[in-house]
């Protein structure tokens, strides 16, 4: 077994007088597909947010990639290569899609300097994007927006993608063509820990699965498994995949 690419050990985090995270321990496998599961205001984000620096865990240590970033500020930990993708998808409004994808791609200067096989890439897996390569941001379509964000986490290799529900209020058609690049990023070796709260999504994705309850891990586990004990998923969240179709 290689090790993990990212561990949370004991990781409490505080947000002022509130202390939203308690205890969590996280496992995230390399190359790998890691679901975070829980209901609404169990921690998913805030763990995201700690692991990318913006709250800093008040105890417990983050390690990824064999390097303690527990302390670290977020531009560090994204010259790891860590992309955050976050629930409000941090694209910029007045910017055109081409120059948000190039604000991404940290080593280029000019739209030439960014890799045309990777770009070429990324045309396949969203043709929106090079539909509207010269479209301001601010007037894309809700899904259309988040598979922005999602190329900006990935117009340069990242070693681990941080995704904050990226199927949220998306119609199906969309979320098929999530799931379809998804799949695809997944063969590529990237490491992907993605916070989700439609469970058919989840089901169709993860490899493996943690839940969250009250700012702790309460299960992991294979996300098969879960997939089909809905014993276990009315437990953990309180619904079964029969009610959810």
């Amino acid at each position: 077994m290689t090790a993990p690419l990212l561990t949370l050990e004991g990781v409490h985090t505080h947000i002022g007088a509130y202390h939203i995270l308690h205890g969590v321990d996280l496992e995230v496998p390399r190359g790998q597909l890691t679901m975070l599961l829980g209901r609404n205001g169990a921690g998913k984000t805030t763990s995201l947010r700690t692991i990318m620096g913006l709250w800093h865990a008040s105890q417990g240590r983050i390690h990824f990639d064999g390097k303690d970033i527990t302390a670290g500020a977020t531009p560090d930990i994204s010259q790891l290569g860590i992309a955050y993708v976050p629930e409000n998808m941090g694209i910029f409004a007045d910017l055109s899609v081409k120059e948000n994808m190039l604000l991404a791609a940290r080593a280029a200067r000019s739209v030439d300097d960014i890799d045309t096989k990777r770009l070429e890439w990324i045309f396949d897996l969203f043709p929106a994007m090079k539909k509207f390569w010269l479209h301001p941001a601010g007037k894309l379509s809700g899904g259309q927006k988040q598979m922005l964000a999602v190329s900006r986490a990935i117009v340069e290799p990242r070693k681990l993608l941080l995704i904050d529900e990226p199927s949220k209020g998306l119609a199906p058609a969309i979320i098929a063509n999530m799931i379809a690049a998804f799949r695809e990023l997944k063969q590529t070796d990237t490491t992907i820990l993605l916070v989700e709260q439609n469970f058919n999504f989840a089901k169709q994705l993860g490899d493996t699965v943690a839940v969250m309850d009250d700012g702790k891990i309460v299960h992991r586990g294979q996300m098969a498994e879960l997939a089909e004990n809905e014993d276990l998923q009315t437990r953990l969240l309180g619904l079964s995949l029969a009610a959810h179709h």
